[in-house]
């Protein structure tokens, strides 16, 4: 059966396509001149469109690209040091409610091939790995191999995984590159692989089957997210020659994921200054042909440890504004700790005021139709209309609540004769009787 990508360059309209249209608010056969054209992505292995027959749940297909919505990606998943399912879903379900578009499985520690299973029964959004994780669950990265590589990809292929983060672009001539970085490589599919290639003297191995990893990719359709191994883990590591040595790999990639008939999206950058964001989109994208950009954050400053949220949320806002489709969100704990449901809330709120942001921006068709509502609201005091309109209607309501109820024509902030909305009324009024 032909992917997404063939069947678009075919002239195919897919039910997927479709559904895609019709949430972006386009006509499908827009969607799959974009599809055909390699600029968008529709992350959807057959095995997850078909749902889950215990659970219910099947695969809502969402698209990745310039000409639609910026989508944003909540990462989620146990460690060595927490293992918890139960949690694992609570935050599944924590991404979904606070707008998370799709969601990677990064778990490292207890039974994988159970919690990924798990999570993708009970997902409506795209489901991503790194499958290099799950191939040293039980061994080391020196005694990994390739056999064992493809079968783990193939074991995930067939369980419904939707985009692979394949590290197939970091080569062994890149390492030498890192003499002159501060903190070396920070992207652990990066590291491990890394240390694969000096332990047995080869090239990297995912690069080598790439051939072979497109046939298992095909065949269930699973998107390429093709992993930045080399990607900068602090401002004076960032744009530097390792970086963009395996960004040029990343664009022969591209190509060669298109001729074997699979959908591609390139990872983008962790952590680059403001005055570096539009060129590193700029170039990705002649690099790349077009394809969609996936970008963690990127970080802005590296000395606000609990807040990264924040600092990621305004590079994000660039990324988008310049030329990523689709961001990784970054949570409070970035670099401490693994996150629990309400640091993933907190990642998901601040990523998608980015996304929404740099969509109002770009002036996508309807993009500030929300915003413009909630002015109106906010300038008849409608409280009620104020709280629909609330990307966080519960926050809004609480937050309001501390010292106001009800429909009063002010809030805490100046009280009713202050109210600089409320003088306006007046005055609008006053001027219309004259």
């Amino acid at each position: 059966m032909a992917t997404q990508y063939q069947q678009a360059v075919e002239g195919v309209v897919t039910p997927q396509m479709r559904r895609v249209g019709e949430r972006e608010r386009v006509e499908a056969e827009f969607i799959r001149g974009e599809v055909a054209a390699g600029r968008l992505v529709i992350p959807a292995n057959r095995r997850h469109l078909a749902g889950d027959a215990a659970t219910g749940v099947k695969l809502d297909p969402v698209g990745i690209g310039r000409a639609v919505t910026t989508k944003i990606n909540a990462n989620i998943g146990t460690s060595s040091v927490s293992s918890n399912e139960d949690v694992e879903l609570e935050k599944l379900r924590c991404a979904v409610r606070y707008g998370a578009d799709a969601v990677m499985d990064l778990s490292t520690g207890g039974d994988l091939d159970h919690i990924r299973g798990h999570l993708i029964a009970n997902a409506s959004v795209p489901v991503g790995t790194v499958p290099v994780y799950s191939m040293i669950a039980d061994r080391t990265i020196e005694e990994l191999t390739t056999d064992d590589m493809l079968a783990e990809i193939r074991r995930q292929a067939e369980q419904g995984v939707d985009f692979f983060t394949i590290h197939a672009g970091i080569l062994r001539g890149h390492l030498e590159l890192l003499s002159t970085r501060k903190i070396g490589i920070v992207s652990r599919g990066g590291s491990l692989l890394a240390k694969w290639m000096l332990h047995h003297g080869r090239e990297n191995p995912l690069y080598e089957m790439f051939d072979e990893i497109s046939a298992i990719c095909r065949e269930h359709d699973v998107t390429y997210s093709l992993g930045d191994g080399l990607r900068p883990g602090c401002l004076a590591d960032a744009s530097d020659e390792a970086q963009f040595a395996e960004l040029a790999t990343l664009g022969e990639l591209v190509r060669r994921a298109r001729a074997a008939g699979v959908q591609c999206m390139v990872e983008g950058p962790g952590h680059v200054p403001v005055d570096q964001i539009q060129m590193n989109m700029t170039r990705q994208a002649e690099v790349c042909d077009g394809a969609p950009f996936y970008v963690l954050g990127p970080v802005v400053t590296d000395v606000f440890p609990g807040y990264d949220h924040i600092t990621a949320a305004i590079g994000a806002t660039l990324a988008a504004y310049h030329g990523a489709a689709f961001l990784c969100y970054v949570t409070p704990t970035e670099h401490l700790s693994l996150p629990q449901p309400e640091d993933v809330k907190a990642g998901c709120i601040a990523c998608k005021i980015a996304a929404h942001a740099a969509d109002v921006a770009r002036k996508l068709p309807a993009a500030r139709d929300w915003d413009d509502a909630m002015a109106a609201a906010r300038a008849e005091l409608d409280w009620s209309g104020q709280f629909e309109l609330a990307f966080d209607a519960e926050d809004a309501r609480r937050i309001r609540g501390r010292d106001l109820t009800g429909q009063d024509d002010y809030c805490a902030m100046c009280g009713r004769k202050w109210c600089a909305v409320r003088l306006s009324r007046q005055v609008k009024h006053a001027l219309k009787g004259h």
